[in-house]
């Protein structure tokens, strides 16, 4: 069974939150998050309730504080169970929206997009299996967003404010599917 346990304060003191299911809104439980322990499972966490806001891929592990993931601050409302990965994940990117222009397809996470293949924005992809992880920057670095298998016509329908992907990983741990 999935878990993961969220705290008020840095370094696991304070109120604490257990989860084991997809959360739309923590609010009630804690009003701020300062550290979290992962015990098993990958999580897509979110600043706001509803699935919004910031969103930071969490695998098993501990995060002492909000910037050991990332965050930019201590708020995170909600939080959705990424469904244990298949053995094959496939994603099809595109420059143009309602998937027009050059295409990319991935079965294997890409560290820099622009680097390995000079592609630059990313306006409409479609995923097919597996869950991935969109990053702004080059390197896992930046905003990050989920994508379930679905279409996603424009980037906007991915939660994004541009098109600007720069790295995209499947989400599971580096090799081994999240347990």
């Amino acid at each position: 069974m999935a878990k993961i346990i969220f705290y008020e304060g840095r370094n696991f003191e304070g109120r604490s939150h257990e989860v084991t299911s997809n959360q739309p809104d923590m609010h009630s439980y804690l009003s701020r998050c300062n550290s979290i322990r992962v015990e098993s499972g990958c999580w897509m966490i979110y600043e706001q309730s509803n699935y919004s806001g910031y969103q930071y891929f969490l695998r098993r592990g501990s995060y002492s504080d909000y910037q050991q993931w990332m965050g930019f601050n201590d708020s995170i409302r909600s939080c959705i169970l990424i469904p244990h990965p298949m053995d094959i994940s496939r994603i099809q990117i595109y420059e143009k929206n309602d998937f027009r222009g050059r295409m990319m397809e991935f079965m294997r996470d890409c560290l820099s997009i622009y680097e390995e293949f000079r592609f630059g924005d990313v306006q409409s992809c479609h995923v097919f299996e597996g869950c991935w992880i969109f990053y702004e920057q080059p390197n896992y670095q930046g905003r990050q967003y989920l994508l379930r298998p679905s279409e996603y016509r424009r980037f906007t329908e991915w939660g994004a404010t541009n098109a600007k992907v720069g790295s995209l990983r499947r989400a599971m741990t580096s090799t081994l599917h999240c347990r």
